[in-house]
């Protein structure tokens, strides 16, 4: 018989040795659990986007955040990767601490960068929800797929003849996550394309009667194309593909011998004693907290300069907030005047709710990913419930919801609104996919355009025009060209996006 007093101090060393399961996420778990060491080979050499959470296992926000986590995760197989690091974990801190980690928990999204290796890293500022975490990423996953018109399609074909292809003959203007996926999956092996319905000669050439199809060209000009008959789904898409080439191994395999880390013992030991003591002043001030729907009001501030012992990532700032028009005059002068062009307005309430949070994310993402990138868009304004012209614009445009967004155009006169599933805009019509493509079919001049109601924009002045004045005999007549103001340039190609294949 087992002495009772051994049972409880074998117990007590139990629970005093380091457990793998000590952290949130056990193997089973749809999140990786990585470490320090691993980061580089599963993440930073990774060709897929990536999300890292940095948490402490007694940190109540982070507890909170786990089953939003772990659902987001799920959602997110096969097409991107869901970290998590325990800061808790003695090994780990100098890494937690490279990374500027103060706060619990924060989140980091990691995509490829233009060298292997060397990713970009952003903090994660959007809600603490498994769709808001599912969107962000979704929208930082690289895009490979090229996009062929029927003027392109012979030079595509051409291309490369003994390499397979595989085209996706699709009604959507967007790229879906799936696709992007897979044209990563096989990326250097098979080039992936997608065609759109309205090219009438490419559909016709391949005999297309349904969409979305895809088709496989193994490669070779005696190969014939395969067309898939299984469900738009990423595993079937993929056991399809591999038939004309192997998908990419990832992540990469271990190299065989470990190569050292860069930097010194004593840069590493300072990130690990910056780390060490704001981990000892969060975890003093953390109080009880309660789970609430998955969501968690939480911003981990950054470390100014961290120091690591591994390659520095490349961090990007977060998108700065949209301007906002004051004053009516302000609105008036930028946008509903007779002669000013294409505006986007955002009119939210001044209590913060879920709906508005996400929507002045996803507009500030957009204005700022366009800036990043030089590329001409109509500008975005926000439009507080405190200035005087916000409930006449939205009393004379029939808008009643706290959040609205419309765009409209006082020179041509038409205005539209952001459309929603229900009676009022939700949070998923208002996600960075939804606003954009909203955005794109406006660029485009895509939809449904409504008059603006007379009296919102005042008209325009008559200017008396006095009777010229004589020329001498022998000065020439010169006639000016009169220019149209209402010329706009023509609207850029869309970038493509996630949407459903």
């Amino acid at each position: 018989m087992v002495h009772a007093g051994a049972i409880t101090a074998a117990a007590a060393l139990l629970c005093a040795l380091p457990s793998v399961h000590a952290g949130l996420y056990p193997k089973s778990s749809a999140v990786l659990s990585i470490d320090g060491k691993d980061y580089d080979r599963m993440i930073a050499q990774s060709n897929y986007t990536s999300i890292v959470e940095f948490y402490a296992p007694w940190c109540g926000h982070c507890k909170n955040l786990q089953p939003a986590y772990e659902k987001a995760a799920k959602n997110l197989a096969g097409l991107a990767k869901v970290a998590a690091v325990n800061c808790d974990e003695e090994s780990n801190k100098a890494f937690c601490g490279g990374f500027g980690v103060q706060g619990f928990p924060t989140l980091k999204i990691v995509k490829p960068g233009s060298k292997p290796g060397k990713p970009i890293v952003e903090d994660y500022q959007g809600p603490r929800t498994a769709k808001g975490i599912v969107d962000a990423v979704v929208e930082k996953i690289p895009n490979l797929v090229k996009r062929v018109a029927d003027k392109d399609l012979e030079s595509f074909l051409a291309e490369a003849n003994n390499t397979a292809k595989a085209i996706l003959f699709t009604d959507k203007g967007k790229t879906s996550a799936t696709l992007k996926a897979l044209a990563i999956d096989f990326k250097g092996s098979i080039k992936v394309a997608q065609i759109r319905n309205t090219e009438k000669a490419s559909v016709e050439l391949f005999g297309i009667t349904q969409f979305p199809t895809l088709i496989l060209l193994p490669g070779g000009e005696a190969a014939e194309g395969i067309v898939y008959d299984g469900e738009m789904k990423k595993d079937g898409m993929l056991a399809f593909l591999s038939q004309a080439a192997t998908p990419n191994q990832d992540p990469p395999p271990p190299k065989s011998k470990a190569s050292k880390p860069k930097g010194d013992k004593k840069a590493s030991s300072k990130a690990k004693e910056s780390f060490e003591s704001a981990s000892a002043s969060h975890a003093q001030s953390e109080k009880p907290v309660t789970a609430t729907d998955e969501t968690i009001i939480n911003q981990p501030t950054e470390s100014p300069s961290p120091e690591v012992d591994t390659e520095k990532p490349i961090v990007l700032p977060p998108a700065p907030q949209l301007p906002v028009l004051i004053t009516e005059e302000d609105l008036n002068k930028n946008c509903l005047g007779p002669r000013t062009g294409t505006c986007i307005l955002a009119f939210l309430s001044a209590a913060s709710g879920e709906v508005t949070d996400i929507a002045s994310t996803s507009l500030a993402e957009i204005a700022h990913k366009h800036h990043l990138h030089q590329r001409k868009l109509f500008p975005f304004f926000v439009v507080p419930s405190e200035n005087a012209g916000s409930a006449k614009v939205k009393e004379s445009l029939g808008l009643k919801g706290e959040a609205e967004i419309v765009a409209l155009n006082g020179r041509r006169n038409w205005w539209k609104g952001l459309p929603s599933k229900g009676a009022a805009l939700a949070a998923e019509d208002v996600t960075i996919e939804a606003i954009e493509n909203w955005v794109d079919s406006i660029r485009l001049g895509e939809g449904e355009k409504k008059k603006i109601p007379e009296g919102l924009i005042p008209e325009e002045p008559e200017v008396e025009e006095s009777a010229p004045e004589p020329k001498p005999a022998d000065e020439p007549t010169i006639i000016i060209e009169e220019i149209d103001d209402d010329w706009e340039p023509p609207a850029p190609e869309p970038e493509i996006k996630h949407q459903e294949l």
